[in-house]
């Protein structure tokens, strides 16, 4: 049974780039480029309209840059994975943009082969960095990391949302994570809002690294 190709949105400034990433998106079955956008403005409206699994967009774009704009999409509760796809490999961007909700930053400097290995993996919920920004990524969690009162506190968490935190560690989206406890993807997103809440975390992805360094994800 063929499953339904993951819906992809391009948010991007750059009409080569936008049409470079659809041809090689249109060479793969499972996932199709459902609509562009060159401003973050026009790329909020579609990404309204049509929710798509995946919204792949730059970070600095005239007017309103990616971070505003991730913000804003995460503000309107929208449900899509969205990955930041930039040049900028500064420590400040890649935390800023994880901070405001995004699942993942990817580098444009990036083989063409390596990205869509990276956008299988996040069109399936996974969250995805580019490999060299992993390391400072940890290294700038770790000194950003809240002074005592405020850090995160696993034992904060219920069981329940003990179990969330691993799975959400081991890259599941809410949906897989609901799969996998049998529960409904709502009642995975209601779990998802209070243990960031409690740990005092803003992204899946600070809980990812923080649960990986803290040595939680192994149960």
């Amino acid at each position: 049974m063929a499953e339904t190709p993951a819906s992809i949105l391009l948010i991007d400034d750059h009409p080569l780039l936008r049409q470079g990433i659809k041809q090689l998106i249109g060479m793969e079955d499972d996932m199709e480029v459902i609509g562009e956008a060159s401003n973050a403005a026009d790329g909020i409206k579609l990404a309204m309209e049509t929710e798509p699994d995946l919204i792949l967009m730059d970070l600095n774009m005239p007017e309103m840059d990616g971070i505003e704009a991730l913000k804003h999409l995460r503000d309107q509760n929208i449900s899509s994975r969205i990955v930041m796809f930039t040049v900028s490999d500064q420590e400040d961007d890649v935390v800023a943009a994880l901070r405001a909700g995004a699942d993942g930053y990817l580098l444009k400097d990036m083989e063409p082969e390596d990205m869509i290995a990276q956008l299988h993996q996040a069109a399936v919920g996974k969250m995805v960095i580019s490999d060299r920004l992993t390391t400072l990524l940890a290294q700038a969690l770790r000194s950003n990391k809240p002074q005592q009162s405020s850090r995160p506190d696993f034992d904060s968490l219920t069981p329940r949302e003990k179990d969330i935190l691993r799975l959400i560690a081991e890259g599941l989206s809410n949906k897989m994570i609901g799969r996998k406890l049998d529960i409904s993807d709502g009642t995975v997103k209601v779990h998802v809002k209070h243990l960031l809440k409690k740990l005092n975390l803003r992204s899946r992805v600070e809980v990812a690294v923080w649960a990986v360094e803290e040595g939680l994800h192994k149960g």
